[in-house]
């Protein structure tokens, strides 16, 4: 028999979120399963029940009868003292549980016997969990929310604009914390046209930083700072004296500060402290992400919008709710995902398999048993140490391709001496006319290689290159050859040479034209 879902309204104040939405609650179907939703579950994400009926959802009126009537019940906030009296034995729950953080909760949960997938606990280490990572779907959004929170509270344009009335200069953001959450604000800020900065203390993050057209702010000390599970750990005392000294200056000299720093189970750093709110300048603005859980700002209250010295802080705690329906859409996903890993027979029914490291990591209850928290991942063994054996120093390559070893002197001479040998034949033997076009192409050869073997490898594909290479020393060539004369005396070529050598200038000059469009096409995928 099919088990029933069942997404009650969410409880928590403020939140607008729904654990699931039609067009999800539709393939949920198709896996076997029946789902029942609490009246108005999706009212508030613009959800409303009507569309959820018509993707074949039943709906109940009260969260006595949901609770009641579901085997399993997926939510998005961790469930009230309330809610939990309302579960019954053998159920299963998935939700937002914050294990560390609820150690009564837990204690609750337990002693009804369910069974708690906590989506917070997921190990984001393994990249096949990566569609079930419903903490970065809500970073993203709460990074994307931030800035447009900042541009709300903000008294400017984000973008430089000269208009009739006089110039107008673009905010400088500044992002602390170059995580999920970070890295979603600065490519909107950058969006928005400011100038963007951003530190980070994993030095990883740094080629993501300018990779979506940010400056990367270096803090001068040097310090490893990445964590376990994609989080930074927590650091030295030499280091965040440092940190502070940056954070320092650029607080006077940026517009818009937006904090994302935090470490799960821990209270948020104090980043920005009193006196660099009174350093910024009048109208500027900072958006504390870390609210929730203290602040990265000593000024900040959590869930109020404050101005303390000029500065306008913003400190709300519900910024996926703020935007409720593409943070629901997004989240249901994940949990559809996670269901088709519980639910591979597709027959409606779960399989919590405690042998599979994912559903393992997510597993904080089972049948009413504390398995938080879980087992270390088994990483894969590294591979055995070969025995030592004499290498041979690798060749050096130049950045074409070739071997950069300089070439023997005595290989050198021979080299040289058959090309004396062979230019003194060609003076002594060959025709005039013949000397002159020779002259010609050997310093077209020498000119194409100087040319197009000095741009920037990078630029070109080694094809690409070979191919200008031959196209401009036929270029040089032909315009040599319908060049008017130098000299007096000098014979004009003949008619046909003329047309043949335009010919060959126009061909070349197509394929050397072409070739350079393409490669600025290649360059312009790794833009913004």
């Amino acid at each position: 028999m099919p088990l029933i879902i069942g997404i009650p309204r969410e409880t928590f104040p403020g939140e607008k979120r729904v654990a699931s939405v039609p067009d999800v609650v539709e393939k949920l179907i198709k896996l076997g399963f029946e789902v029942k939703l609490e009246s108005n579950a999706g009212a508030e994400a613009n959800f409303f029940d009507d569309a959820y009926t018509a993707v074949g959802a039943k709906i109940a009126s009260t969260a006595a009868d949901l609770w009641s009537g579901s085997d399993i019940v997926f939510k998005v906030r961790a469930p009230s003292v309330d809610e939990v009296k309302l579960m019954k034995e053998g159920q299963t729950l998935i939700s937002f549980i914050w294990p560390a953080q609820n150690p009564e909760l837990m204690q609750q949960l337990a002693a009804k016997k369910v069974t708690v997938l906590a989506i917070d606990s997921l190990p984001r280490q393994l990249s096949r969990a990566q569609k079930m990572d419903a903490l970065t779907s809500m970073a993203g959004i709460v990074g994307y929310r931030a800035v447009v929170e900042a541009a709300n509270n903000f008294g400017r344009f984000f973008n430089g604009q000269i208009t009739a009335a006089g110039k107008i200069p673009p905010a400088k953001v500044f992002i602390a914390g170059a995580g999920v959450a970070g890295l979603a604000a600065i490519g909107t800020a950058v969006g928005l046209g400011a100038i963007v900065r951003a530190n980070d203390t994993r030095p990883e993050v740094a080629d993501q930083v300018k990779s979506m057209g940010a400056e990367f702010v270096k803090v001068d000390y040097e310090e490893e700072g990445s964590g376990g599970g994609g989080y930074a750990k927590v650091m030295s005392e030499g280091f965040q004296a440092a940190q502070r000294d940056m954070y320092a200056q650029q607080a006077k000299d940026v517009d818009i500060i937006i904090t994302t720093a935090l470490i799960p189970g821990k209270p948020a750093p104090k980043l920005i402290t009193a006196d660099m709110v009174k350093s910024m300048k009048p109208g500027s603005v900072i958006v504390d992400l870390a609210a929730e859980q203290g602040g990265n700002c000593e000024l900040t209250e959590p869930g109020q919008v404050v101005v303390k010295h000029g500065v306008t802080i913003v400190g709300y705690t519900d910024f996926p709710s703020r935007l409720a329906k593409q943070s629901s859409t997004l989240y249901a996903t994940n949990l559809f995902r996670l269901t088709e890993e519980l639910c591979k027979t597709k027959d409606g029914n779960v399989d919590v398999n405690m042998e599979d490291d994912a559903i393992r990591g997510l597993t904080v209850i089972k049948n009413g048993e504390i398995t938080w928290p879980p087992p270390a991942l088994k990483l894969p063994a590294p591979p055995a140490a070969k025995p030592a054996a004499a290498v041979k120093a690798p060749e050096k390559k130049s950045a074409h391709g070739g071997s950069s070893e300089p070439m023997p002197l005595k290989n050198l001479a021979i080299v040289f001496g058959v090309g004396a040998l062979m230019f003194w034949l060609v003076g002594s033997y060959a025709p005039a006319n013949f000397l002159s076009h020779f002259t010609v192409f050997v310093l077209a050869c020498f000119v194409g290689y100087m040319v197009v073997w000095n741009v920037t490898p990078a630029l070109h594909t080694p094809l690409m290159s070979v191919t200008n290479a031959i196209s401009s020393i036929i270029a040089i060539g032909a315009l040599v050859q319908i060049s008017p004369p130098l000299a007096e005396g000098v014979d004009r070529p003949n008619f046909w040479i003329g047309v043949l050598a335009f010919i060959g200038i126009a061909l070349t000059a197509v394929n050397m034209f072409g070739g350079f469009a393409v490669t600025r096409r290649m360059l312009a995928m790794f833009r913004k």
